[in-house]
């Protein structure tokens, strides 16, 4: 297994919506393990395989909530979402990608996703709460789309001078 880098916002592979994939094969094991390690070395719950600059449409998640299907823990190749709760939950959101920046993003409370597991084999899975935000997240992350894009266009020039700001001190 491998560590990789994750790109940050400004890196024009998370702006473009990821290719389908059709091999599975052990090149794409090996990318799903080196995806789990990537993200719990960030301390992340959830990673898109754009946000190591590889434009699929491959995700990872782990929310580690052992009520939730397969404890929360799963990876999914070319996730689609089928069907979304009309009940709304607000909740912060942070970004592996667009690291120091959060905020308060709606979205729904639960969602009904299609997708084939790391074998090939169809799946789909109905999940709430944390699992169905972090789902909901990192298939975004599959069509180009950031959390920043999910606020208001006020909320989103605040977060962007933010993130320009902390850019420059680390610099």
């Amino acid at each position: 297994m491998a560590l990789h880098e994750i790109v940050v916002l400004g890196d024009e592979v998370l702006r473009k919506p990821g290719e389908k994939v059709d091999a599975f094969d052990e090149d794409l094991e090996r990318l799903i393990e080196d995806m789990f390690e990537t993200m719990y070395h960030a301390d992340g719950v959830g990673l898109a395989a754009p946000q190591i600059g590889i434009s699929r449409r491959i995700c990872v998640i782990d929310v580690r909530e052992e009520e939730e299907p397969f404890g929360g823990k799963v990876a999914l190749i070319n996730p689609e979402i089928v069907e979304f709760s009309k009940a709304t939950d607000k909740t912060s959101e942070g970004c592996l990608s667009i690291p120091g920046l959060e905020e308060v993003v709606t979205r729904p409370e639960r969602v009904r996703v299609r997708a084939l597991d790391p074998s090939g084999e169809p799946v789909e899975i109905e999940v709430g709460g944390l699992f169905a935000r972090a789902l909901q997240h990192e298939v975004d992350h599959l069509d180009g789309v950031l959390f920043i894009d999910r606020v208001s266009p006020l909320k989103r020039r605040m977060l962007l001078k933010k993130w320009k700001k902390l850019r420059e001190e680390d610099g």
